[in-house]
């Protein structure tokens, strides 16, 4: 029996822990930078493995497991997400990437004593909110890493995923109380200020390229109908096809924003209430691998490539290292993530089989990297073209 063969056997063998895994952070959903029972869970499951585990400073629940091969040699991460959405749970399935992370790492680690290189697990908090990837990526995490991949759950099969690049702005605006009826002219009205940044975005799309998307909320708009707000406060998320656009875009919204306090009076001040993420830039080369031995495994519904419209800190990750960001489909392709019939389909029983096969592609994508030069060496020139 080949290797990849051994590696199937040993992920089937192993199939309950990996639905143990999914089970037990699905239904103990834990928001962003707050998923400590996942990450001990985690760190418990794959040290049974022979994976030694580091701690990361400044981030509680996200760590760095490793194992060894005989000799150096190629080092490939996997990744696992597991934060949850405020009141909705595992509607984006993290627990199922997590899940399948965690089979890829421990059955590709089970053959460390015939591969070289190194194999680690790198447990990654918070994607839904200030994105803990791009801290890791600050802090060094990925330096040393030569390639690194995740599959996300979705509703439909793809292996070419992109994303938008994007940056989280707050505007606050500080008015003047008055009297709405009484002595309105005495007010400055910070609500104005905020509904004029909206009208002016707004007027501002039909300028823009067709991949750029902003869209916010009002977090605070003032405190009664008969009081002009001394204070207002907007959020908006800026996005676009690649971050060198992104940016231009934001410098756009800032502009509107610095209209409305012009036009009302109101001071503005502003800032980034969460990390931005880069465009996620996916590795064809090791797309392409990793595709085969999907096929391989039976499954042949693989959609045509697609233009990512949402965004995710593996953007970071794929700016630094040779990157793949799959996705697997656990529902069909009228159900939308982050809804609770998504939720539904992360605990379902597809979800879980969905979640074996991702660990059992990513685990044999993984062997061929740390087993054929010339494709790891395939992978690296492309990452030097399309990214570096």
């Amino acid at each position: 029996m080949d290797l990849k063969d051994r590696i199937v056997k040993f992920l089937d063998d192993i199939k309950s822990e990996i639905f143990e895994v999914s089970d037990e952070i699905y239904n103990n959903p834990e928001l962003g930078n707050q998923e400590f029972k996942a990450s001990r869970l985690l760190k418990e499951k794959i040290s049974k493995y022979g994976f030694s585990v580091e701690e990361i400073e400044g981030l509680p629940t996200a760590f760095v497991a490793r194992k060894k091969g005989r000799k150096p040699g190629c080092r490939v991460a996997f990744l696992a997400e597991y934060d949850a959405l405020p009141e909705i749970g595992h509607a984006c399935g993290h627990n199922l990437i997590a899940a399948a992370s965690f089979g890829a790492a421990a059955a590709l680690g089970a053959m460390s004593e015939e591969l070289s290189g190194e194999v680690l697990l790198i447990g990654c908090p918070a994607e839904e909110t200030n994105g803990a990837k791009v801290i890791l990526v600050e802090k060094g995490v990925f330096d040393e890493v030569d390639a690194a991949m995740m599959v996300h759950p979705g509703n439909k099969t793809t292996v070419y995923s992109t994303s938008l690049a994007m940056e989280a702005l707050e505007f606050e605006y500080e008015g003047k109380a008055a009297h709405a009826a009484a002595a309105p002219h005495l007010g400055i009205n910070a609500l104005d200020a905020v509904i004029l940044l909206f009208n002016g975005i707004n007027a501002l799309r039909q300028q823009l390229r067709p991949d750029a998307r902003i869209h916010g909320i009002i977090t605070e708009g003032g405190k009664a109908p008969n009081i002009i707000p001394d204070r207002a406060v907007a959020r908006f998320y800026v996005r676009a096809k690649d971050k060198k656009y992104m940016l231009e875009v934001k410098e756009k919204v800032i502009a509107c924003a610095r209209g409305a306090e012009l036009a009302t009076g109101a001071k503005l001040s502003y800032r980034n209430f969460e990390l931005g993420f880069d465009n996620l830039v996916t590795n064809r080369t090791m797309a392409d691998a990793f595709k085969v031995n999907l096929q391989k495994l039976g499954c042949e519904d693989i959609s045509e490539e697609e233009e990512g419209i949402g965004s995710t800190d593996m953007g970071n990750v794929s700016q630094v290292v040779p990157a793949i960001h799959p996705h697997i489909a656990i529902t069909e392709g009228n159900v939308s993530a982050h809804s609770v019939e998504f939720l539904k389909a992360a605990g379902s029983e597809r979800g879980k089989q969905a979640a074996l096969v991702s660990a059992k592609a990513l685990a044999l994508t993984g062997l061929d990297l740390m087993t054929d030069e010339e494709l790891m060496r395939k992978v690296k020139e492309e990452f030097e073209k399309t990214v570096k």
